[in-house]
């Protein structure tokens, strides 16, 4: 698989490629994921010198209407750095979300209040049931095989590429409550069992 090391900055598309290793997983929203083994690896996006974050382990579930990717995300410079949105050419508009247990056990999705933080010489999980990007009205379906391409945009105004995997995935079923297209919530019944992606 090829591998690019991509850098942005917010003031023009200045693209500079670099090999390195690079392979996305996977998304859903509330069931627990396996984490797809050999055929997962890891791709790095830097937003400046200073500091980089690498996606590991990402992907995006097949489907159609909205998504989501998940994965770990690691930051290796000495600041924490916040995801706080982005873009990509397959949807109408990329968030950062969160999921909250409801006191009837249902959970609910949301937008994650302050964007994602990953800490300095850390990482933050993408995973099925808590934080993840979502990807709202998709301008098609994604197929399973595929790889789709997101911009991400830090707090501080950098971008960042990610390209994940497409993939097949029985879970992350929740639809968004009516009235609530964008930047609201969805409600979903109790979390079922784990459900593994199909490469």
């Amino acid at each position: 698989m090829s591998s690019t090391n991509l850098f942005f900055s917010r003031s023009g598309p200045t693209l500079v490629a670099v090999g390195l290793s690079l392979a996305l997983a996977a998304c859903g929203t509330i069931t627990e994921a396996a984490t797809p083994g050999a055929a997962a690896g890891s791709a790095r996006s830097s937003v400046s010198p200073n500091h980089s974050l690498t996606l590991e382990s990402g992907w995006a579930k097949a489907a159609d209407g909205m998504t989501a990717v998940f994965g770990t995300v690691r930051n290796t410079s000495p600041q924490p750095v916040t995801i706080v949105g982005g873009t990509t050419e397959v949807a109408r508009a990329v968030e950062v979300h969160t999921m909250v247990m409801n006191a009837d056990g249902t959970m609910s999705m949301t937008v994650k209040k302050g964007g994602l933080v990953v800490p300095a010489g850390g990482a933050a999980t993408l995973a099925p049931g808590g934080d993840h990007v979502m990807l709202l009205g998709l301008s098609r379906p994604l197929s399973n095989g595929e790889e789709i391409t997101l911009r991400m945009r830090t707090a501080d105004g950098d971008d960042l590429a990610w390209t994940v995997p497409v993939r097949s995935f029985a879970g992350a079923d929740e639809r968004y409550a009516p009235g609530h297209p964008t930047g609201g919530s969805a409600t979903t019944g109790p979390r079922p069992a784990t459900t593994t992606p199909t490469p």
